[in-house]
């Protein structure tokens, strides 16, 4: 059986343009002519295979002619009821097809060696131990990957060999590390600019450029260095290198590494373990013998140990202890642990199945484009805190038995009672993005919600984009357009039908403008809160919101390879918001003026170009046309009036009437920017020119410019032109012809531009000081007479009544609209004005419109750690080391856990209370005196001042007939007086923040009011 699809020549950008941040061109073209062959399609397997095909491998063989049982419903989201006694590949293949129309399934009759060696990756699951041995001696004679994985329950297993020569090109997927040199010793010292850290680690290799007095280390050889300090470090040189005298920069070079690994063989006596968990050290070598257990129980009896069965697990434990006595094994074997692997060896549990597919995935993509580090060469894990309390949820044979439903792998680890208890939580998913489908996705397997008293809500307020297929695996190329929490509810209910009526979407951002929609009855309904959203300012309110409801937060997020899970548990951890991030870093002002030394310089100065022609000019000359008394209003607010009413007089003096117009409007301002805009910066800085001290001022980070030259054959210079013109055109709605070379070309023919003329009184800042200065001089320095023969110059509004510009909102992922194409040119002739890198559109792209680089691993792997975290959730665990927070880089691979924080207290005479989580709560609609009296006798606070939200209702500094006749008002009317507004009729809550005085007389921080109404 196969199921064919289109092969791109090229690679799809509209699709993968998420990916191709994380991977690069040259990986993804490589991975993009890799056949991977899935053997075993349980939960893991179709997991495993659903990852690399969205990925986009050059075709993807599955083989598992075992038919589909009901239990395989417990974590095999592409089956449903109607497929039990099918083939598991059959009955996989086609909806497996719908994900990528570029990555062709196929099912194969069987797994001789004749079969196997067509293949760059083989992925095997659920297979005996015999069959990997086989398996793995013909991949690892014959350098095929091949990586094998089992989960049991709350464990799960992963071996992984690349054969003996594996070569890794990019070990960490990190752009390269670069920095301007300020001294380069004769020793080989490199000491880094201004107390810049370079990032290096000892054994890296770097180039280096624009060395002045040691020329030979400018060709460009790669240099192994040795770290020195977090500012310096040392290469190998000699005399011949000659005496350094100022300048140059070092770019890190990415050298290949060669990677050796044994088969599972040797692997089996001698394992070499990579630790998942540094609190379960001892664990590994422990489940290696487990897992080896179970392979022998299976083939003595032909199936695993039954669920909690004691005498099966004994047996199990017995065939251990052989084991572990046949290998040597030195260690004294934990019974308890093991037996726990042995109780749960049926259990199917999605969320695992969803982190090993999410890591066995990214192992295969690094298989088939040799970039990132691969797992060497067992990691195995657990999530036995997953486990609710056995007192209240006791597990044993009868409780954890099938019941002949689609839930026996959840029922086989946690029992009959949790799994009803998991079916009857009510919760609220904000966001059905990647994260959000994934979560939908594990929820629906797991059968959350699904019980009489269940119920999902989910919100998100996007619509689907092409972008979106290669992560959000619940959309489908139909589905471009629609909303997604419409189609991520429909897609989870067909998945299980249980789900039908159980999932609430919604269309609503949550924000404080929805509170009417999401309200007191709404949030207090709910059992726990799952984020999946993509931006900071939504995860806080969120996390706002479940402080004050005191609910449950679980929230995630991922960044290309890397990922972090956070669970927020009301009076015991931290919230979400309790540590940030630190800010993103700006490019100093003067830099981005005048002294660029990076790409991201000249990007931003290019974005910052687009912005001001065809954004913010078109919108105040609108404004202008619009506005009445425009030049005295603007007057008192915008200190550049000079320039703002400049630029207004030239797009409407000036205006273009053909396109052939806005190609030579084009053409000026090129000259303008990158040959006149130079020659005035040299004729201020000279080439010699020196600073004060009597350094030369050229050097460091400030690099000498030279003007360009246009040349209509230069692709940048023509790609300026042809943006430039055709964004022009747009906002004074012109025609825009599909115009070829020609006829730019043309319209430049005997076009005269003015030769430059250097100005004496421009001033152009050298450092980020001085443009503070200036700036700051810019109000009131321009006199009326100037103003008014700028403002004289224009056109009345009346006299163009009706007429406007069409100012354009930046867009990237439109590779038709000239954005990009224009910001990238306009870059890369600033990068070449001053001899920088350039980049290309690609790289452009990401920078300009600050993409986040996503791909579906790590976005699965992230959701199956969110779901063990939420069975912690559902059993209301209060042992705060039962949680765990997540941090993960698969490029590396690096994962590892942390308890969650404990919640900062608080004290006031004498009494404890949380700081995030605690406030003071009382009931009805009381007045002013009654609260102040409440809290005298009740708190022994002295309450000195009183507000709600921005309107302060009560101090104790207030007149006293103010004091007095705001005392006898209810705290309803006493809002309504300050703030002259009226108390939306959804609010049920009045909040209020204190100052107060504690029984010492002294100022104490408190937590704030909750009145109840």
């Amino acid at each position: 059986m196969q199921i064919d699809s289109p092969s791109p020549q090229e690679i799809d950008e509209g699709l993968y343009s998420r990916q191709l941040y994380v991977l690069g061109k040259e990986a993804m073209l490589k991975m993009q002519n890799a056949n991977v062959l899935i053997v075993g399609l349980k939960g893991l397997g179709i997991e495993i295979a659903k990852n690399i095909a969205l990925a986009g491998v050059k075709s993807l063989s599955l083989y598992d002619p075992e038919p589909v049982e009901l239990i395989d419903l417990s974590s095999q989201f592409f089956l449903n009821e109607s497929d039990i006694g099918q083939p598991r590949d059959k009955a996989s293949a086609e909806k497996l097809g719908e994900l990528n129309a570029y990555v062709p399934i196929h099912v194969i009759d069987n797994i001789d060696e004749e079969a196997l060696t067509g293949f760059k990756c083989i992925v095997t699951t659920d297979i005996s131990l015999e069959e990997q041995l086989r398996i793995n001696s013909i991949t690892h004679s014959r350098d095929i990957g091949y990586i094998h994985a089992d989960v049991r329950g709350l464990f799960g297993q992963l071996f992984v060999d690349f054969g003996e020569k594996f070569t890794v090109i990019d070990q960490t997927g990190e752009e390269p590390k670069s920095g301007i040199v300020s001294d380069v010793e004769r020793d080989g010292t490199v000491t880094m600019l201004d107390d810049n850290r370079h990032g290096l680690e000892d054994g890296d290799y770097v180039k280096f450029s624009e060395i002045e007095g040691m020329p030979k280390l400018n060709d460009g050889n790669p240099h192994k260095i040795e770290v020195l300090g977090p500012y310096a470090f040392k290469i190998k040189i000699d005399e011949s290198y000659g005496t350094y005298i100022r300048n140059g920069l070092y770019t890190q070079v990415k050298v290949p590494k060669e990677i050796s690994f044994e088969p599972l063989s040797k692997q089996l006596q001698n394992p070499e373990h990579v630790i998942s968990d540094f609190g379960k050290f001892d664990k590994p070598a422990q489940l290696h013998l487990g897992f080896q257990a179970l392979h022998a129980f299976r083939n003595r009896h032909g199936v695993l140990p039954l669920p909690y069965n004691e005498e099966h697990a004994n047996e199990a434990f017995r065939l251990a202890q052989e084991i572990a006595t046949q290998s040597g094994f030195e260690e004294d074997l934990n019974e308890e642990y093991l037996k726990e692997l042995f109780y749960q060896s049926r259990g199917d549990i999605p969320g695992i199945a969803a982190f090993y597919g999410g890591l066995i995935a990214q192992e295969v993509l690094k298989n088939c484009s040799s970039k990132f580090t691969p797992i060497k060469q067992w990691l195995y894990f657990d999530s036995l805190e997953s486990l609710p309390s056995n007192d209240e949820y006791p597990r044993n044979a009868e409780n954890n038995k099938p019941i002949g439903s689609r839930y026996d792998g959840q029922i086989a680890v946690f029992g009959k009672a949790f799994h009803e208890k998991i079916s009857n939580v009510k919760v609220f998913l904000v966001g059905t993005g990647a994260i959000g489908c994934e979560m939908l996705k594990n929820w629906a397997m797991m059968g959350l919600g699904s019980g009489p008293e269940g119920k999902i809500f989910i919100t998100d307020n996007d619509s689907i984009e092409k972008s979106n297929l290669n992560r959000q695996f619940l959309f489908r190329p139909k589905d471009v357009g629609k909303n997604k929490s419409d189609v991520a509810a429909i897609a989870v209910q067909h998945m299980n039908p249980a789900l039908t009526g159980k999932i609430e979407s919604r269309l609503d951002k949550v924000g404080p403008e929805t509170e009417d929609i999401f309200d007191d009855a709404f949030w207090s309904n709910l059992d726990f809160v799952t984020n999946a959203l993509d931006n900071v300012e939504a995860r806080t309110y969120v996390d706002r919101r479940c402080i004050f409801y005191k609910k449950p937060l679980l929230e995630s997020g991922t960044l290309g390879t890397k990922g972090n899970t956070q669970v927020v548990i009301p009076n015991l951890t931290e919230s979400y918001s309790s540590s940030q991030d630190p800010p993103e870093k700006s490019i100093p002002l003067c830099t981005l003026r005048s002294f660029p030394n990076k790409i991201d310089h000249t990007i931003a100065w290019a974005k910052s170009l687009f912005q001001g022609y065809f954004t913010d000019s078109p919108e105040s000359v609108n404004l202008y046309l619009s506005q009445p008394n425009f030049v005295e209003q603007t007057l008192k607010q915008n200190p550049d009036i000079k320039g703002s009413l400049e630029n207004i007089a030239s797009y409407l003096n000036n205006r273009p009437y053909s396109f052939e117009d806005c190609i030579r409007w084009a053409r000026r301002q090129f000259e303008d920017k990158f040959s006149n805009e130079i020659k005035q910066l040299l004729y201020n800085f000279p080439p010699d020119a020196k600073t004060s001290s009597g350094a030369p001022f050229w050097t460091g980070p400030k690099r000498a410019p030279k003007p360009l030259e246009f040349d209509l054959n230069n692709k940048d210079h023509f790609d300026f032109l042809v943006g430039g013109a055709n964004l022009l055109a747009y906002i004074y709605g012109l025609k825009e012809p599909n115009a070829g070379f020609e006829v730019y070309e043309k319209a430049l023919e005997g076009m005269k531009i003015d030769p430059f003329v250097p100005k004496s009184g421009i001033r152009i800042a050298a450092t980020d000081t001085e443009a503070e200065e200036q700036a700051n001089q810019l109000s009131g320095s321009f006199d009326d007479e100037e103003i008014r023969k700028i403002a004289a110059s224009l056109p009345e509004p009346s006299s163009l009544a009706g007429y406007r510009l069409n100012p354009i909102e930046f867009e990237k992922d439109d590779d038709t609209n000239h954005h990009i194409e224009f910001i990238t040119a306009a870059s890369n002739c600033r990068a070449l004005n001053y001899s920088i890198e350039t980049a290309d559109a690609h790289k452009t792209k990401f920078i300009a419109g600050k993409i986040i680089p996503a791909i579906a691993t790590t976005t699965a792997l992230v959701t199956g750690l969110v779901c063990l975290e939420l069975y912690k959730v559902v059993a209301k665990k209060t042992d705060i080391e039962q949680y765990k927070n997540g941090f993960i880089n698969l490029a590396l691979p690096f994962i590892a856990f942390s308890e969650p924080i404990k919640s900062a207290q608080g004290k006031y005479n004498n009494k404890t209370f949380d700081q995030i989580w605690d406030r003071f709560e009382l009931e009805g609609d009381m007045t002013l005196q009654e609260l102040l009296d409440h809290f005298e006798k009740k708190e022994g606070l002295t309450i000195s001042m009183l507000s709600y939200g921005v309107s302060l209702l009560y101090a104790s500094f207030f007149p006293a007939k103010k004091v007095k006749d705001r005392k006898t008002m209810k705290l309803t009317k006493l809002i309504r007086e300050v703030s002259k507004k009226e108390i939306p009729p959804h609010v049920n809550y009045l909040i209020f923040e204190i100052c107060c005085d504690d029984e010492e007389g002294e100022d104490v921080e408190v937590p704030y009011i909750c009145v109840k109404i």
